[in-house]
């Protein structure tokens, strides 16, 4: 496979990311070269730039549409476009896709949060228990769940932010994602969250699952990627991880819509990634 770079966490970021690491080496060949978001260097002599391991953007928001500007002013190859890229950063872009049809878990934004903004989100939703998090976010940075009786983090106050009910279904049934290559799919997880806990991410101690997708799920993912492409124009994307739960009627909702930088589990992709591997080439190749 030809020369291609992938953008990787700053140096000083704590996540481990040696496992999805070890997954592109494999199947991207010996060529493959990792480079820090932040600092990336010429990236002009890359035939294709994947910023599958660009976690963290959301701590320096500025510097990372700053990157997204400049990959995009050299018509550098991208995959997905930068277009893309900049839109799925800011999760406000669950009312456009709500608005296009997509079922998704009840989001308001609140460009100035407060205790009254608190109190409306519990009587709009009617629900005792409030998911608080930042529109540009990840790895559940800044992200609450908040009782009936709790005050507002000091932190969220005077921030924009997401309100969702918290939907139950999260802590028996798991939050499903489902991965696509190339438009195709290729397999379905569930993750779980630590008993006492809310958030599915490995370092939370969350545990993943591999699942077959029901249909309504893979129909609810699969409406969602036509929905972004009416939206933004982008076509056929590399990869897409699609995030949904259950709600109290047992209908998916989307979660997120991935399009950045997502783990993929490809350990649990039946192929071991080869669908993966061929949507990357796929791309390689169209931009040339």
């Amino acid at each position: 496979m030809s020369n291609i770079a992938i953008l990787t966490p700053a140096h000083d970021y704590w996540e481990n990311w040696s496992l999805p690491k070890a997954h592109y080496e494999r199947l991207l060949g010996p060529d493959l070269s990792f480079r820090p978001w932040t600092d990336p260097g010429d990236l002009s002599q890359f035939d294709l730039i994947l910023p599958l391991l660009a976690w963290g953007y959301q701590r320096d928001v500025t510097a990372w549409f700053a990157l997204l500007d400049k990959l995009e002013a050299e018509a550098l190859p991208l995959a997905n476009p930068a277009k893309v890229l900049r839109w799925n950063s800011d999760k406000a872009y669950l009312a456009e896709l709500t608005e296009a049809g997509v079922a998704s878990v009840p989001t308001l934004i609140r460009e100035s949060m407060n205790d009254a903004a608190l109190e409306s989100a519990r009587a709009i939703f009617e629900s005792p228990r409030l998911v608080v998090k930042p529109p540009i976010s990840g790895g559940a940075d800044g992200t609450y769940l908040i009782g009936p009786s709790d005050p507002l983090p000091a932190d969220a106050v005077g921030k924009r932010m997401l309100v969702q009910p918290y939907l139950p279904a999260i802590a028996d049934d798991g939050e499903y994602s489902l991965f696509y290559f190339g438009g195709r799919y290729s397999h379905a997880i569930s993750k779980h969250p630590a008993q006492g806990d809310f958030r599915v991410q490995e370092q939370f101690g969350g545990v993943e699952r591999s699942i077959y997708a029901p249909a309504d799920a893979r129909a609810l993912a699969e409406t969602a990627m036509v929905a972004a492409d009416r939206l933004l124009g982008c076509g056929t994307l590399t990869y897409a991880r699609v995030d949904m739960v259950r709600d109290s009627e047992g209908t998916f909702r989307l979660m997120e819509l991935e399009l950045i930088e997502p783990s993929l589990f490809l350990h649990f992709a039946p192929d071991e990634g080869a669908l993966f591997a061929n949507a990357v080439k796929a791309s390689n190749q169209a931009d040339r």
